[in-house]
C-alpha cells in the first residue's frame, strides 16, 4: 500500500463535506484488501511461496500493461535514472515481499485472526517508529494509546502462548514499507512504485519458483482451470486495490483515510472468526480489545489535532 499522496481539488458537494469518488475508491480498495484471505484459501493446493512468486510476477506483467494502456512508459523509464529512486524501490520491494510472504502464510495456515491483528496494530506501529526513527515527540494521549498496545500485545502473548509473531512481522514491515514510501513521495505513483517493486523481485519470484517445482511441484496448470484462472489473476489483484487507494488518497484528507484504513482488518478478523471459525479464547478477546482502545485513543488523538490545525488556518485566513 503506497503512502498517500497530495491530495486533489474536492468534487464534493458543500453540504456533504466528502469527496464521494474518494470515498468509494476508498471502500473498494480496504473491502477488497479484507476479502484476500479468502481468495488466498481459494488457491489450494497452491503453497504459500509458490502463490507469492505469482503474484509477483503477475503483478509485473499487470504494471507494465497499465503503463502501455496509460502511456507512461516515459515516466516510468525517467525514474530509473534516478538512482536513488530505484534503490529506494528496491528496499521497499524487500519489505513488501517479507508482508506478502508472512500474511499468505497466515492465510494458508488457518491464522487469519493474527494476521487481522497485524493490521490493526500497524497505525500504532507507524507511532511508535516515528518516534525510534524520525526521533518524532509524541504527546500524552498518542504515549497512553503505545501503551495500551504494548499490554495488549503481551496479553496475546500469553493467550497465544507465545508472541504473535505473524502480528508483528506484517505491522513492522508494513510500518517500515510505509517510511520508505514517504520518502519518495508523490515522485511515485502507485503503478510505476508497484513496478519498480516487482522489477527488483522477480528473481527472487523466479527462484522462489523453481524450489517449488523440484520440491513439491507447480501447481499453475494442474489443479483445473478455475484454480489457474484465479491464480493468473493475482496480478490484478494485487494491484487494482493499490490503484483504488491511490485514487482515494489524491481525493480524500488523511483523517478520513485513516478511519477507512480499519475496514480490511475488520472484515479480515470477522472471516477469520466466523467464517474459518478461527479459536477466540477469553485472553484473545481481551487483548484484541485492548488494541481496539488503543484505536480509538489514537484516533480521538488525530480528529483533535486536525480540528486544532484547522482552527489555526482558519484564525491565520482571517488575519491576512
Amino acid at each position: 500500500m503506497p503512502s498517500p499522496e497530495a491530495p486533489l481539488q474536492s468534487t464534493a458537494t458543500p453540504a456533504s463535506g466528502v469527496n464521494r469518488a474518494g470515498l468509494a475508491y476508498a471502500v473498494g480498495a480496504y473491502v477488497l484488501w479484507g476479502f484476500l484471505p479468502v481468495y488466498f484459501i481459494a488457491l489450494a493446493p497452491s503453497g504459500p511461496i509458490e502463490i507469492v512468486a505469482w503474484r509477483i510476477l503477475l503483478s509485473l506483467v499487470f504494471c507494465a500493461l497499465l503503463l502501455s494502456v496509460t502511456r507512461t512508459w516515459r515516466p516510468f523509464i525517467a525514474l530509473l535514472r534516478d538512482r536513488r529512486v530505484v534503490l529506494t524501490m528496491g528496499l521497499a520491494g524487500v519489505l513488501i515481499f517479507i508482508n506478502w510472504q508472512t500474511y499468505v502464510y497466515a492465510t494458508v495456515t488457518d491464522q487469519v485472526v493474527e494476521a487481522a491483528l497485524g493490521y490493526f496494530i500497524n497505525p500504532i506501529v507507524t507511532v511508535f517508529l516515528g518516534v525510534i526513527v524520525l526521533r518524532e515527540r509524541l504527546n500524552a494521549v498518542q504515549w497512553t494509546a503505545v501503551g495500551i498496545s504494548i499490554l495488549a500485545v503481551v496479553v496475546l502473548a500469553f493467550g497465544y502462548g507465545q508472541l504473535p509473531w505473524i502480528a508483528l512481522v506484517l505491522a513492522f514491515s508494513f510500518g517500515f514499507y510505509g517510511l520508505i514510501k514517504k520518502r519518495v513521495g508523490p515522485r511515485v505513483d502507485a503503478v510505476s512504485g508497484l513496478t519498480l517493486e516487482t522489477v527488483w523481485l522477480a528473481p527472487l519470484a523466479g527462484a522462489q519458483l523453481v524450489f517449488v517445482a523440484m520440491t513439491s511441484g507447480l501447481t499453475m496448470g494442474t489443479a483445473g482451470a478455475g484454480h489457474t484462472t484465479l491464480l493468473l489473476l493475482a496480478g490484478a489483484i494485487t494491484a487494482i486495490p493499490l490503484l483504488l487507494f491511490a485514487a482515494a488518497s489524491r481525493r480524500l484528507p488523511l483523517i478520513q483515510m485513516g478511519f477507512i484504513q480499519y475496514f480490511a482488518p475488520f472484515i479480515q478478523f470477522l472471516v477469520g472468526v466466523f467464517v474459518l471459525h478461527e479459536p477466540m479464547p477469553f485472553e484473545r478477546w481481551i487483548g484484541f480489545a485492548l488494541v481496539w482502545v488503543a484505536l480509538v485513543v489514537l484516533t480521538f488523538d488525530a480528529v483533535r489535532s486536525a480540528r486544532a490545525s484547522r482552527r489555526v488556518v482558519d484564525d491565520v485566513a482571517e488575519l491576512t
